[in-house]
């Protein structure tokens, strides 16, 4: 049983808070987060590595950002 995900037909999407300038953007994938996982990457390197988060912490990470946790440099 492989453990790797196939990323390959992953369609991605940017970020809303991405500013569409070239700089730091982060893309997603979520269609993955059925599996219970949501795999994220850096847009300027679409074949560089994504780090694979629980669904329910990315959740809970967008959520905070939503909201304006402390620290958040909105």
């Amino acid at each position: 049983m492989s453990t790797t995900l196939d990323l390959t037909r992953a369609i991605w999407e940017k970020s809303s808070y991405s500013e569409g300038n070239g700089g730091a953007c982060v893309e997603w994938a979520p269609e993955c987060a059925a599996s219970g996982v949501v795999p994220v990457r850096d847009s300027k390197n679409p074949h560089g590595p994504a780090l694979i988060f629980p669904a329910s912490s990315w959740s809970a990470f967008v959520t905070g950002v939503r909201s304006g946790v402390p620290g958040n440099p909105r």
